[in-house]
């Protein structure tokens, strides 16, 4: 992963390069791209918060060899002190660093919250939101058998902001493989438990390698399954990304249309069916307005 995200964004690299940021305009809770960046390799931070990521992820867990991981912290720290803005992976709660990522990242003023690796209980949620101070959401990514089968609860959790998969840990846990039918309960079950915890849609795991045919059919997976985010390990997955978690142009025409016609007749619901349109054609909107979509022209 890091000699991807090293690739990529290392290109504009250079002295005052941390001074430019990018602000991003989409919530977290509609985010659709993530990017996960190896805490290793500051030098790359401030190239990925220029990337056209909804979120950014600056990862002391899974990219970071135990022996690395307090210098890794380190540098996370200094460079959210110092302007930056992104969220952390951090350590599992399981884990001797867990303690330590959350007590040296309280009060960073760039924060904008966590990942918390290898999440399995409530418990493990609400202690990570009250150790930062209970002003800052988890994103509890979910990697193990144990931690699906309790994702409904992790979703009720207090602190939990959205859950997120992380489908290479969950298949190295269960043996299950890749393809979308044996990845299909996994996923079904995390967006069945966020509208049980009424958190915005679930973020997928990632894709693996360059091919971006692969991207755009895994990411097309994703939306198909309900799950409203992705994670990804390359800057040049960001656009596929983006554009397929994103309402077309065709889908805001209708919900246009539809949302016009509704209002012209005064906002009555005709048949049983007007409900769940109507609904749908909001939720288009919204996402519409905030991914910046608009309908074709006439």
């Amino acid at each position: 992963m890091s000699s991807q995200v090293d690739e990529a964004v290392a290109t504009t690299s250079g002295e005052g390069a941390a001074a430019v940021r990018r602000t991003r305009t989409v919530p977290a809770k509609l985010a659709r791209s993530w990017l996960l960046v190896p805490a290793t390799k500051p030098e790359v931070f401030s190239d990925a918060d220029r990337s056209a990521a909804d979120g950014i992820i600056l990862d002391i867990e899974d990219a970071v060899d135990p022996s690395r991981k307090p210098a890794a912290r380190n540098a996370v720290v200094e460079w959210l002190s110092s302007g930056g803005e992104a969220w952390v992976r951090v350590n599992d709660a399981t884990t001797e660093f867990w303690a330590d990522d959350l007590a040296a990242l309280r009060d960073v003023a760039g924060l904008q919250g966590v990942m918390l690796a290898k999440t399995e209980s409530p418990q493990q949620v609400e202690e990570t939101y009250e150790r930062l101070g209970t002003t800052l959401p988890v994103i509890a990514l979910v990697e193990s058998a144990i931690g699906i089968e309790a994702a409904t609860d992790i979703a009720r959790a207090e602190g939990a902001f959205r859950l997120a998969f992380g489908s290479g840990d969950f298949r190295r846990d269960t043996g299950m493989s890749a393809d979308k039918e044996a990845m299909a309960y996994p996923r079904a079950k995390l967006v069945v438990a966020s509208r049980c915890g009424n958190l915005p849609g679930p973020i997928d795991g990632p894709t693996v390698g360059s091919s971006h045919p692969v991207l755009r059919e895994q990411s097309g997976t994703t939306v198909s399954m309900g799950m409203t985010g992705k994670l990804c390990l390359d800057v040049e997955q960001v656009p596929v990304i983006n554009e397929v978690i994103s309402p077309t142009p065709t889908d805001v025409g209708w919900a246009n249309g539809f949302l016009a016609d509704f209002e012209a007749r005064g906002g009555v619901i005709r048949d049983g069916s007007d409900l769940p349109r109507l609904g749908r054609a909001r939720k288009i909107a919204e996402l519409a307005d905030a991914f910046h979509v608009s309908a074709p022209s006439t």
